[in-house]
């Protein structure tokens, strides 16, 4: 298993995250935002292979290449069409369904579901396209568990609101643990490699109180499965970054591998920073550094810096974080 992951857009333009989760059985591919000409930074059969997209928020630098990502998929049927915001995002998207003219639509039958993430629940509603997406279909309501959002095979998707005069939200994406069988401990058991091992790894298929290999499952699973956790990203954008917001993020981001951070503004302009509801470069180090995170990808750097500036940019945050980076190309 791994997640790889990119940045789409460069320095000064709009930026996206694009995130692969390779179980080593499949491929599951997420996309964080959509900003103007971030979808070119994609192979075609990539987008319209997207199985979820998550907007942190609506302002136009995150919203605005979604017509292209709808072209390419907006009359997809031979998987799910989803898509995750901050509440509003039904309303917002149905206006973006509707805001094309649709009179050549006839025997279409796509399906759009779009997920409003409150505070306590989530919030669904179907768009459908033979009817133009005209009608609101809301679903059942899900209660939240803690951050959750999305729980699959494989990985979790979990999602924090915070503030930037509105909700934008913040995301993290974790595989979920492997568990791996211990070679020693095997033979120190004088048990042989088999299929059993492999059910010995899931609890529903071979119960604790089963017998295998003369002993019971429960038991074996003590001793010879090893745990390894999953990779993990994190993808934080377009939020004021106060002492009240790094101490929510600090234990959320526990443990993560890698954050992907806005680093709008220079250390000397922390006072527009927090005018505009943005974070400095040296602000999301310092979170990254009390987090205890591996790497700290920095992106959506204003175009009010030169490229020297940018380059002093990443100076100010590697003196807190030496581990921070830009993408490749910026």
């Amino acid at each position: 298993m791994a997640i790889r992951f990119k940045v789409l857009g460069g320095a000064g333009q709009d930026n996206a995250l694009w995130v692969e989760v390779d179980s080593g059985q499949g491929i599951r591919r997420l996309l964080f935002d959509c900003g103007e000409g971030c979808l070119s930074g994609l192979a075609f059969a990539d987008v319209q292979a997207t199985d979820h997209l998550f907007f942190s928020h609506f302002h136009m630098d995150h919203v605005s290449g979604f017509d292209s990502f709808f072209r390419a998929n907006f009359n997809r049927e031979d998987r799910a069409n989803r898509i995750w915001g901050p509440p509003g995002s039904g309303r917002i998207m149905q206006h973006r369904f509707q805001s094309y003219l649709w009179n050549l639509h006839e025997g279409l039958n796509a399906v759009w579901r779009v997920s409003d993430i409150g505070e306590t629940d989530i919030k669904t509603w179907r768009y459908e396209l033979p009817d133009a997406f005209e009608t609101a279909h809301e679903e059942a309501a899900v209660v939240r568990d803690g951050a959750l959002v999305l729980d699959e095979d494989d990985f979790t998707v979990e999602a924090m609101t915070m503030d930037h005069r509105t909700p934008s939200m913040a995301y993290r994406v974790t595989e979920k643990t492997r568990w791996n069988i211990d070679p020693a401990a095997l033979e120190a058991l004088g048990l042989r490699p088999g299929p059993w091992l492999k059910a010995l790894k899931d609890p529903l298929e071979l119960p604790d109180e089963a017998i295998v290999e003369g002993r019971p499952a429960g038991e074996l699973r003590e001793k010879l499965l090893v745990p390894t956790p999953g990779d993990s990203v994190a993808y934080l954008t377009d939020f004021l970054m106060d002492e009240a917001a790094a101490e929510r993020l600090e234990p959320w981001l526990a443990g993560c591998k890698t954050v992907v951070c806005e680093s709008q503004y220079r250390a000397a302009d922390l006072e527009l920073a927090q005018k505009n509801f943005h974070m400095t470069a040296v602000q999301g180090a310092s979170v990254a550094k009390r987090a205890g995170v591996e790497e700290l990808v920095l992106i959506h750097v204003s175009s009010r810096y030169s490229r020297e500036e940018w380059a002093a940019l990443l100076e100010e945050a590697r003196a807190v974080f030496p581990g921070a980076r830009f993408e490749e190309g910026f």
